[in-house]
């Protein structure tokens, strides 16, 4: 079981691991958010598509048992 810390402690324990970290610079982060829209872009455009491939390809396998 885990010991209890008082509020006072456990803010000073947050504040001394948050300066610990590596933020990102503005322009790291500019670069991945743009990365990120243009992956998820290629990807609605990929899923449009084979959507668009699977759903032909289905309605001419039904017209063969007409």
């Amino acid at each position: 079981m885990a010991s209890r810390t008082n509020p006072f402690t456990f803010l000073q324990q947050v504040r001394s691991e948050t300066a610990k970290v590596t933020w990102p610079s503005r322009r790291e982060t500019l670069i991945s958010t743009v990365m990120v829209l243009a992956f998820a872009f290629l990807a609605a455009i990929f899923f449009f598509l084979a959507d668009q491939v699977m759903s032909y390809g289905i309605e001419q396998l039904f017209r063969i048992g007409r």
